[in-house]
């Protein structure tokens, strides 16, 4: 019985579980890379360039895994939300969660096509050429980056936000939410 006197809450699948802690490690990693890059003196350009094809390889990766991940989910649904969760907050919940599929589906392509369009095509992990889809161009790489870097600041408010739910709901809810996903 979990705190407030229900039965034990439905978990994640393991698939589901060890594809959400994967993704988070990801994109863990390639927020440090990111601010790692941003902040590299520019006389180490060998070391960054080193650095920005980690980044977009792991971006690549994050992609390829929120495809799978998003399959997977469509074939197999999450745990129900707390039945007396507000609509409001579920509504949040869920919106939430699909923002996070729609950013972790677009930031790495933006990235991708900025990369291209500054000049500067991708072989994922130094291994499998990527094809150049637009050729240089400056203005599109001066925008897409710009976009990129905002989608990956409201990332991390995402980010901020799921968390903070987590524990709101393990800590002063203690509905047993948490759980599911560990």
């Amino acid at each position: 019985m979990s705190p407030r006197g229900s039965a034990a809450p439905v978990r994640y699948d393991a698939v589901s579980r060890f594809i959400h802690w994967l993704t988070v490690a990801l994109v863990l990693s390639v927020a440090v890379l990111g601010l790692w890059i941003a902040h590299a003196r520019p006389e180490e350009e060998a070391f960054k360039l080193r650095l920005y094809n980690i980044h977009e390889s792991i971006g690549v990766t994050i992609w390829v895994l929120t495809l799978a991940r998003l399959a997977w989910r469509i074939a197999h649904p999450p745990p129900p939300l707390p039945p007396d969760l507000s609509p409001l907050l579920a509504f949040a919940a869920r919106a939430n969660h699909v923002a996070f599929y729609v950013w972790l589906l677009t930031m790495p392509v933006v990235g991708f096509v900025a990369t291209n369009a500054w000049g500067f095509p991708l072989t994922w992990f130094g291994l499998v050429p990527l094809p150049d889809p637009v050729g240089q161009n400056t203005p599109l790489a001066e925008t897409l980056t710009l976009i990129h870097r905002l989608m990956a600041w409201s990332l991390v408010g995402m980010i901020l936000l799921h968390a903070g739910a987590a524990l709101w709901h393990q800590f002063a809810r203690r509905d047993g939410t948490l759980e599911k996903m560990l």
